[in-house]
């Protein structure tokens, strides 16, 4: 017995498709912008002498944890990266992750918080989040790289799309446990709405909240080498190169490098525990 196939894929197909033949001039307009800013968020870091940026970052670090181990292990860490020659390729990465983490954070953090007061919007919502996160993310360059062409651009928007998911789950996750004894006292000293989300729910949430966001900036990390594969610059150019050459030296200090930065990024971006007398 021949069972009819469900022209899924086609449907997807033409309108894919569709898309391309009526919302071209869009899709062009939003990649330069966007390629726009990502270039220019580059170029900016680029801007700075190495070693002056190495101390910014090493500055920046011991501002947020107040740890000197860790200040220590990021400028030598960059130190390293720059000793090596991929300072512009680490850069360029850190700009891409950096800008998809902040759009993840712009619309995630808000539709969490919706999510967590509104339990019908979350329960249709979560198939749409298993789906982006269980789709291969090769399967995300496809439409993005037949709408938006070569570049940066479909790299971050797939980035966008596989992270995002995330700092959504965590941040329903964080206020929706907030205790009910809190929000009945919050209720009973006449808060508003607005009052229970600043003063009880976000700060009581803000562990997972922080823990989402640190997610999100090791998923979009990620996704470096893939984005290479549709012309993102960065460190995912060599890590292909290597890859197509089986240069072991090359893909190993790519490699290396990738990791280092993730290290820094999720130690430096790491909520801090608070402190039990006495500096680190």
């Amino acid at each position: 017995m021949d069972i009819q196939k469900i022209p899924l894929g086609n449907y997807i197909a033409d309108f894919i498709d569709w898309l391309t033949l009526h919302g071209a001039d869009y899709f062009d307009a939003f990649a330069d912008t966007l390629g726009a800013a990502i270039n220019g968020s580059t170029q900016s870091l680029l801007w700075f002498h190495p070693l002056a940026l190495i101390a910014i970052f090493g500055l920046i670090a011991q501002g947020i944890q107040r740890k000197w181990m860790l200040t220590l292990f990021t400028v030598a860490s960059f130190l390293l990266i720059l000793n090596l020659g991929y300072w512009q390729e680490t850069i360029e990465t850190l700009a891409q992750v950096l800008f998809a983490t902040v759009v993840c954070v712009i619309i995630g953090v808000p539709l969490g918080i919706y999510a967590a007061h509104k339990p019908r919007f979350y329960m249709a919502m979560q198939p749409v989040l298993d789906l982006m996160q269980t789709v291969p993310t090769f399967v995300y360059l496809i439409p993005t790289l037949t709408l938006f062409g070569l570049g940066v651009v479909p790299g971050l928007i797939s980035t966008v799309v596989f992270a995002l998911a995330a700092p959504i789950r965590l941040t329903y996750l964080g206020i929706h446990d907030v205790p009910t004894d809190l929000m009945d006292a919050g209720k009973a000293f006449g808060c508003s709405r607005t009052q229970l989300l600043t003063r009880i729910e976000l700060p009581h949430a803000m562990p997972s909240i922080s823990a989402g966001i640190t997610q999100c900036i090791m998923l979009s990390l990620s996704m470096v080498v893939v984005a290479a594969l549709v012309g993102a610059d960065g460190l995912g150019k060599p890590v292909v190169r290597a890859l197509n050459t089986a240069d072991i030296a090359v893909g190993f200090e790519a490699g290396l490098a990738i990791v280092l930065l993730a290290i820094i990024l999720d130690r430096v971006c790491k909520q801090r525990s608070p402190s039990k007398g006495g500096a680190a």
